[in-house]
């Protein structure tokens, strides 16, 4: 009787003790998991309050980052993670839509982060940014190319120009000059918008037709003035020697002996 007693006791005493490890291995839990280099948990694993034994959480590739290979799964064994299989890239935008009169320097590359800048062709300006940069989205930054435009080309008096449009000229628009009757162009008869926003020279002008005949039959004219001058001048410098010389003979002396000559008057007889 007392053999099975102790039989039943050590019996008795095996079965709690298993029992007890069986509580505490269920009680036993893994702290919260933490991600890695562009690495996160899943919504679901981050709304956990416990992680049990032997629970599984997924990992996912971070904001702007991609699977490359591996599940993301990690189990919570002896309240220690395993380590995780997965590996992330960066997300690769490729190259971005095209748009009319648009290219783009992509020397940066087209991965998440990347900026690549907008070049417009000639005649053609960047309108609004002038970058566009990868994001987990897409390509952001809203720009176009617009053609450049010039200033409505300016009247002349006594002609006319060839643009009746309300809207300013576009780039490569050739602007042709006229003139009314009875006068003649000076300058280009046409001018062109070019790439920079200006035309490629100044306006023409119409000038009478009889002032521009008078000014090519007397080229010389505006010197007119000029020569009426210089002969004045020298006819008066010659009137004033003469009226000297005329004086000198006057007065009483030689000029071979110089007699009776005042002094001031010898500078005279000496020339």
């Amino acid at each position: 009787m007392e053999v099975f007693l102790k039989t039943c006791g050590l019996k008795r005493v095996r079965t709690l003790l298993v029992l007890s490890l069986l509580v505490l291995k269920a009680a036993a839990e893994c702290p919260k998991p933490e991600g890695g280099e562009n690495i996160v948990l899943t919504d679901d694993a981050l709304l956990k309050n416990h992680y049990e034994e032997n629970s599984e959480v997924t990992l996912e590739c971070g904001n702007g980052y991609e699977t490359e290979s591996g599940s993301g799964v990690i189990t919570c064994i002896d309240e220690k993670w395993s380590e995780p299989d997965l590996i992330c890239r960066k997300k690769d935008c490729g190259a971005p839509k095209p748009q009319p009169s648009m290219t783009f320097d992509m020397s940066g590359g087209t991965l998440f982060g990347a900026l690549i800048r907008v070049i417009c062709d000639k005649g053609y300006q960047v309108s609004g940014s002038s970058f566009k940069q990868c994001y987990a989205s897409g390509w952001v930054g809203r720009t176009q190319c617009e053609v450049v435009t010039c200033d409505k080309p300016g009247e002349v008096t006594n002609g006319r120009n060839s643009w009746d449009s309300e809207e300013d000229p576009e780039y490569e628009a050739v602007i042709q000059y006229t003139c009314d009757p009875g006068f003649s162009l000076t300058g280009n008869a046409t001018i062109r918008c070019t790439e920079t926003g200006l035309y490629d020279s100044e306006p023409p002008e119409c000038q009478d037709q009889h002032n521009a005949t008078l000014d090519k039959t007397a080229p010389g004219v505006g010197y007119l003035p000029v020569i009426i001058s210089v002969i004045s001048v020298s006819l008066a410098v010659c009137l004033c020697l003469f009226v000297v010389q005329k004086f000198l003979m006057k007065k009483k002396g030689s000029y071979d002996t110089r007699e009776d000559l005042k002094p001031e008057l010898l500078q005279f007889q000496n020339l």
